[in-house]
Order: C-alpha cells, then sequence, then structure tokens
C-alpha cells in the first residue's frame, strides 16, 4: 500500500507553514506515525531539511495538496524516531497557539522539544577523485575556492542533515567469574594476580576507568582479549546529580486555612481552576505537595510551574524530598544533555512530576491531573521571543485537554486572573495568614528619600544604615533588593555633558566595574571605559545612577567587615550560580544578600529579619501601564522573604515617591485595596483586563522605510478590522533603536474583533514580499511591556 505523509519542514516561512506531502518508502511503511522526526529533500535543490510529521494517509485522494501526483511526490529520506516525539496533544496544541502567538507552526513544534531533537545541516563536497569534504571545516578562504571548484566542474555539492540526539554513555567492565575461577596468571605477574582477586571478590560490574587505575590499560584490554572480563558501554544519566544530598521529607500538618483549601481543591470535580491567593509564608507550596500527592496515588502526573530560575533549586528541592526520582527538572540553565536526559525521563513515564520554568509546560507528561502555577501573577511566564506565548494559556488549554485541576498561587494574583476569580471563572482560595503561627508579617516602613539622604551614602538612609547595623550585631542577616544590575546607569562627562552610548542602540551604556567594560543590554556591545570624553577630551568622566555592584562597592566601603552575597544576571551567568549563592546564604556563610528581583520570590531564610528595598521607584517609573501594579508586586514579595520564622521582620522602602498609591498599599500589604484601586483606572483608560491588546512593532535599519512600512501597517488594520477596534500609532518605541534597527509600534486594543486573526495573517503574508525582505515585523498578542 502507497503511503502519504504530509511534514511541517524546518524551513520557517508563512509560504513553507502548512504540511508538504512525502511519499512514504515501504521499509518504514509500518513504522511512521504522526509526531515523528524525518528528513526529507526540500525545494528545487533537494537539500535535506528536517520536519514534523503530522498526519499519515493511505492514498493522494485523502492529502490536502491535490495539485500533484504520485510520480511528483519525493520520498522520506530518512526516519529519524522509532517513536513519536510529539503526541496527538502536542500537535493539537500546536493548531491552538497557532491562532493566537502568529508564529511558525515548526516554531512552536521546536519549543516543545529539547534543542538534541533538533538537526544540524551542513553541505558535503565531493571532488573528482572521491573525496568528500563538509563545508563547515573549511575557513572562508577555502570555502571560496571550493565554490570556484564546483561552478568549474570539478566537483559535486550534497546537502546532509544530521540530528544531533546524543546519549551519554560509560565503558564498565562485567567479571567473568567462571572464566576468572580457572585462570591462573604467572607468579611473576604480580599487577594482573591482584586485578583477578579484585574482580573475584565484587559482584557487580566496574567503571572501565576505575579497572585501568588498579591494573593498567594492557592489562585490562589482556583480560578483555582472553574472555575473562566483558568490556560494555552503558548509558547513563547526565542529571543523577540532581538528587544527591537531599534528605526525605514527611507530609506537614496543615493549619485549618490550608486545609480549607486542600479540601475544597481535592472535593472540586475535574477540570476546574483554582486562583489560589495566599500572603507570603501562608504554606502555598505543602498544599502543591499534598494535592500532587493525592494525584499519584491515582495514577495521575503533575506539572509545577515557576517563573525564575532562581526558584527552581529551591521548589525542586522540596519536591525532590518528598518525591524522589518521580521528579524531572526542565528548565532552561541545564546543558543540552541533561535537558534531553530529564525530557526522556518523562517521555518514558520514569518521571511523574515536572518542576521547571515557562518551557516545562511543554513536557511530554500523559494523564495529567494537576498543574500548577506558582507566582502566576509574574511576567517572566510571558516568551519574549518566537513564539511568543504566554505560559497561562498553555497551562489551562493542557488542563482543559486532560480534565485536570489547576492551581494558579500567588501573594499578589495579576489583575486579570483576579478578575476572572471575581466573575467565577476561577475559584478563589485565601490563605490570610502565614503557616507558622509565631511567624508573622514583617512591620514595614516607608523612608522618604527626599528628605532622609545620609551624609555617607547618596543610596542608603540613616534609618536603613542604623537597621542594618543592628541586625549584624544580633547576627541576623539582611536581604537589599535594587532592581537594576552593573555598576552605574551611564557615564557621563561633567564638562560638555557627553554621555556614553551603544553605537546600535539608542541607550546610554552600563558601567560594569567588574570587568571595566560599558556594557549595552540590550544586544550585548562591549567597550572600555573611555579615559577622556569622545567629544571634548576632558578627563572629567563622571559615573551616574547605582545597580547592584556599585552598592556592593558601597557596602564594602562602609562595612568593611560584613560578608555580602551579590545576585543578579551578571554574578549567575555561569551553570549552577544561582543555588551556590543561595547555598552559601542558607549556610550563614554571608551576611546581606543584595540582588534584582530574582531575589524577590520564593526565597524562605529564618535569619532574615531585615529586607531593605534601596530605590522602589525603578519600576514605578517605567512608562508602562502596569508599572504600579509590578511595583505592588514586587514590593509585597520581597517583603515577605523578611522574618518568616519566630523572629520579628522588618521592612524598610526607601524611595522618592511615598504618597503613591502602589507603594502606600504595599506597606499595608493590602492587595484588596490595590485590586479595586487599580482596576478603575484600567477601566477608565480601557486597558487589560478589561479590553484586549496586540502590539505590532516594526522594524528596520532605515529609519525613513521604517516609518513609511508602519503607515502602510497601520492603514491595512484600519481597512480590515472594525470601527470597535482602537488603533494608537504608529509611534517610535521608547528605546527607538536596538541593534542597528529603528523600531517603531502599532497597538491594538479590542474587545471582540472577529476579523483579527484573519488580518493578522494577512500582515504575515504581507511581510514575505520581496520589498519587505529587509523588514522585520513582530506580532505580540497580549503583550507584558509596552507604553
Amino acid at each position: 500500500m502507497t503511503r502519504i505523509a504530509e511534514v511541517i519542514v524546518d524551513v520557517p516561512l508563512l509560504q513553507t507553514d502548512k504540511p508538504f506531502s512525502y511519499l512514504v518508502p515501504s521499509e518504514f511503511s509500518d513504522m511512521i506515525s504522526p509526531g515523528m522526526r524525518v528528513h526529507v529533500p526540500f525545494g528545487r535543490g533537494g537539500r535535506l531539511v528536517q520536519g514534523i510529521v503530522t498526519r499519515v494517509i493511505n492514498s493522494l485522494a485523502e492529502a490536502d495538496d491535490y495539485s500533484q501526483n504520485l510520480n511528483e511526490l519525493k520520498e522520506i529520506s530518512e526516519l529519524l524516531d522509532v517513536e513519536a516525539v510529539l503526541s496527538e496533544e502536542q500537535l493539537a496544541l500546536a493548531d491552538e497557539m497557532r491562532h493566537k502567538v502568529f508564529s511558525y507552526k515548526i516554531s512552536i513544534f521546536k519549543a516543545m522539544l529539547p534543542n538534541l531533537l533538533n538537526s544540524k545541516y551542513d553541505k558535503l563536497l565531493t571532488k573528482e577523485n572521491g573525496e568528500s569534504i563538509r563545508w563547515s571545516t573549511l575557513n572562508t578562504k577555502e570555502q571560496l575556492i571550493a565554490m570556484k571548484d564546483f561552478h568549474s566542474g570539478n566537483g559535486a555539492i550534497t546537502y546532509v542533515a544530521e540530528s544531533k540526539e546524543h546519549r551519554k554513555t560509560e565503558k564498565f567492565v562485567v567479571p567473568n567469574w567462571e572464566a576468572l575461577e580457572v585462570y591462573e596468571p604467572t607468579k611473576s605477574s604480580k599487577k594482573r594476580i591482584e586485578f583477578r582477586k579484585i574482580l573475584l571478590e565484587t559482584d557487580k560490574k566496574l567503571p572501565f576507568a576505575e579497572a585501568v587505575a588498579m591494573a593498567s590499560r594492557p592489562i585490562v584490554n589482556l583480560f578483555a582479549e582472553n574472555g575473562l572480563i566483558k568490556i560494555e558501554e552503558v548509558e547513563v544519566s547526565r542529571t543523577t546529580n540532581f538528587f544527591s544530598d537531599i534528605s526525605s521529607d514527611r507530609a506537614k500538618s496543615l493549619n485549618n486555612e490550608q486545609q480549607e483549601a486542600f479540601n475544597q481543591i481535592l472535593r472540586a470535580d475535574s477540570e476546574k481552576t483554582f486562583l489560589l491567593e495566599g500572603v507570603t509564608g501562608s504554606g502555598k507550596t505543602e498544599i502543591y505537595l499534598q494535592i500532587i500527592a493525592e494525584a499519584l496515588k491515582i495514577g495521575k502526573t503533575s506539572i509545577v510551574l515557576v517563573p525564575e530560575i532562581s526558584l527552581t533549586s529551591q521548589i525542586a528541592k522540596r519536591f525532590i524530598a518528598r518525591f524522589g526520582e518521580k521528579v524531572a527538572l526542565l528548565h532552561s540553565r541545564l546543558s543540552e544533555g541533561e535537558r534531553y536526559d530529564e525530557w526522556r525521563r518523562v517521555k518514558s513515564g520514569e518521571a511523574k512530576i515536572v518542576v521547571g520554568t515557562r518551557s516545562a509546560i511543554f513536557a511530554p507528561l500523559q494523564n495529567i491531573g494537576v498543574i500548577i502555577m506558582d507566582e502566576e501573577h509574574d511576567g517572566s511566564y510571558k516568551q519574549e521571543s518566537n513564539p511568543r506565548y504566554q505560559a497561562k494559556d498553555i497551562v489551562l488549554w493542557r488542563g482543559k485537554f486532560h480534565h485536570a485541576k489547576v492551581i494558579l498561587g500567588s501573594a499578589t494574583p495579576s489583575l486579570e486572573s483576579r478578575a476572572r476569580a471575581e466573575r467565577g471563572i476561577y475559584q478563589l482560595l485565601k490563605l490570610e495568614h502565614r503557616a507558622n503561627p509565631k511567624a508573622q508579617l514583617a512591620e514595614i516602613k516607608i523612608i522618604d528619600m527626599r528628605q532622609n539622604l545620609s551624609d555617607q551614602s547618596a543610596n542608603f538612609s540613616h534609618a536603613l544604615l542604623e537597621k542594618i547595623s543592628e541586625k549584624l550585631i544580633k547576627h541576623e542577616q539582611i536581604v537589599l533588593l535594587l532592581n537594576r544590575r552593573g555598576y552605574s546607569s551611564f557615564v557621563m562627562c561633567r564638562d560638555c555633558g557627553f554621555v556614553v552610548k551603544c553605537p546600535n542602540c539608542d541607550v546610554a551604556l552600563t558601567l560594569h566595574m567588574d570587568t571595566r567594560t560599558l556594557n549595552c543590554h540590550y544586544c550585548g556591545h562591549r567597550e572600555v571605559i573611555p579615559q577622556v570624553c569622545p567629544n571634548c577630551q576632558s578627563r572629567k568622566i563622571g559615573y551616574y545612577g547605582s545597580g547592584t555592584q556599585k552598592i556592593e562597592e558601597e557596602l564594602n566601603n562602609l562595612l568593611p567587615d560584613v560578608k555580602i552575597l551579590r545576585m543578579d544576571v551578571d554574578t549567575t551567568s555561569r551553570k549552577g550560580a544561582h543555588e551556590k549563592i543561595l547555598k552559601a546564604f542558607g549556610n550563614g556563610k554571608a551576611d546581606i544578600l543584595l540582588g534584582t528581583q530574582m531575589i524577590a520570590k520564593g526565597l524562605d531564610f529564618p535569619n532574615v529579619t531585615l529586607v531593605g528595598v534601596i530605590n522602589a521607584d525603578t519600576s514605578l517609573n517605567l512608562p508602562d501601564f502596569r508599572s504600579s501594579e509590578r511595583t505592588f508586586q514586587l514590593l509585597t514579595q520581597v517583603a515577605g522573604r523578611s522574618g518568616r520564622a519566630e523572629k520579628h521582620g522588618e521592612v524598610l522602602i526607601q524611595t522618592f515617591n511615598p504618597e503613591h498609591y502602589a507603594i502606600q498599599l504595599s506597606q499595608r500589604q493590602d492587595y484588596e485595596a490595590f485590586y479595586a484601586t487599580e482596576m478603575n483606572f484600567r477601566r477608565a483608560l480601557a486597558y487589560p483586563p478589561y479590553w484586549y491588546t496586540v502590539l505590532i512593532v516594526v522594524s528596520h535599519k532605515e529609519e525613513e522605510e521604517v516609518v513609511k512600512r508602519s503607515y502602510e501597517i497601520a492603514t491595512m488594520l484600519q481597512r480590515n478590522l472594525t470601527e470597535k477596534a482602537k488603533i494608537l500609532g504608529p509611534l517610535a518605541q521608547p528605546v527607538a533603536r536596538t541593534h542597528q534597527l529603528y523600531h517603531y509600534q502599532i497597538i491594538v486594543r479590542f474587545r471582540f474583533e472577529e476579523r483579527l486573526e484573519d488580518t493578522l495573517n494577512q500582515l504575515l503574508d504581507w511581510t514575505q514580499l520581496v520589498e519587505n525582505r529587509d523588514l522585520r515585523v513582530i506580532i505580540d498578542f497580549d503583550p507584558m511591556n509596552f507604553v
């Protein structure tokens, strides 16, 4: 029987964002199924590309492409999988996402898979004498010579594609005990006698390296050649260290509030979504653990999402302590090999619980009973590059697909989630007290920096410095938050006012003193700190603004005997850095933990009795309608790091805007009042959750061209959408130039707009025109960051 496979190819263009039909060779006919990876010839040159099979059909009449006959169809070149890597559920999810994220189907598929399952591509140059050379091994000059040879008819070029899939193996020595019993080495061969004795006394296989260290490589090889041992390669996991040094843990008694929330979740029908709103330290994680334990009892699996990688290690330890090797970790700080190994543990059914960041929602679990999204309000759950998905949307879709219970947890829920709970779409559960009755919410004070600047420092008030000293005398620990990394915000000449800017972006370069460089946090450009002004040659170069690096230096000068740990993007770029810093702080090896927003959530250190917010206005002053919400959430979350055990906790918030409602209400920890106040503003200004938004960003290297194309897009939107949709722009973005590109934006606000999806797909089609090939257009549905 002739079978045909419909394949989405790894060529992310609108013209290829559809299945292409391929003949299935007879040797694959009984093995191929939807969700498998294949290599197929594509285009006129027949270059090999990877693809995902989305459908297998038995005749051309059933295929979507009726323009070809069987003789015109190309054959699949290679089948890469024994079983499908994408399930029917994931294929259906990709179809659903395509309607909202406006990204190509192949990009969505690739987001669901570990990177080692993506193919690598190369060209093979075959000379007249039959010698073959890989294009990737040649330097630029050699490639040029090879191309000239090819065009002169002195060779051939073929395309190759290879899966990057790699499984780690180790060599082991397996003793043949029967043969060893009768083997008698000569008396002069002391090493052979000793090695034989070791092998006879062991009842297991030995690592090859260990065996070589005991004897020698020649002796090990000699034993293998004589059948006394067998050398075999065994696949080993790259993630076994995840489960070391973690003591097992038992379920804790729940207080009345926790028990009531637990009972309501447990008794509820499946396919229900709960918003678990609990003050910091109220014991949400223990409820998660006990709900998952109940799911395991009935053979169900679970997913737990956390927003920050810094939280993954802490919460993962709690889950591993409770459930052991049933837990798999999935996050971006794993190596490609580790992520692949963990994905395979999930795929095989060995792991029943997945803990991870945003992309862990795509974990290939079957029979899901519970999906938990901790700190559900956090903006990092939105993917800011293609495909631009909101993890919460995927959580809700998978919950419905599996008839699973979904728990969204937060001390400060997003306004969108709380509004859904008010309308009864989610069931609201509240935890208003801390789980430990001796751990009361911290006392919060606001420091007006307009009146409390210290003589010792421009960044610390007298009150905060005094309180730090007081806690240090008591040998208690301190957390300090400044949501700005680097040393200084910008470098300026004090004579002419020249500010050193990035050559690629419209932003001032940030000073990093540890590397003694000026860095761009947008494009990564780096240059040395100038000794003289590039504009007027003055030597009066000044550093302005403060980042975490400068605060660390100030603290070291003010408190020279105090041990400080800094936690920001710069200090956590290396693998394992998060865990190392938090472990050191938890073990009391530092007095102060200084960091950006990554220290504000989820951290639980009983000896922390003071939290200091150095500048509460860094996020408040951003021109973004969510700035007040983010400020309230950040201050409430970081305040929750203080006084989590028996010791009294205190929080000092330094601000130049002490009257702002977000700061006033964070002092009172009054989420209800903040929700009511902010919702009134959102309603009056037609912002989410009352209206939906789509952000369209248009970029080009020439400003005149980006303005022209932006107005063409705005006209297209106005022509196709109804009058109910509000189109704002085009306007230059606040940072109007990055990566040597100019950026303009258009915002579409709407409540109900049936034509929107078709119009945005039409826009995608328009971007593929030849005259727009240098144009970059981003379509971001429900953006988390815009002004």
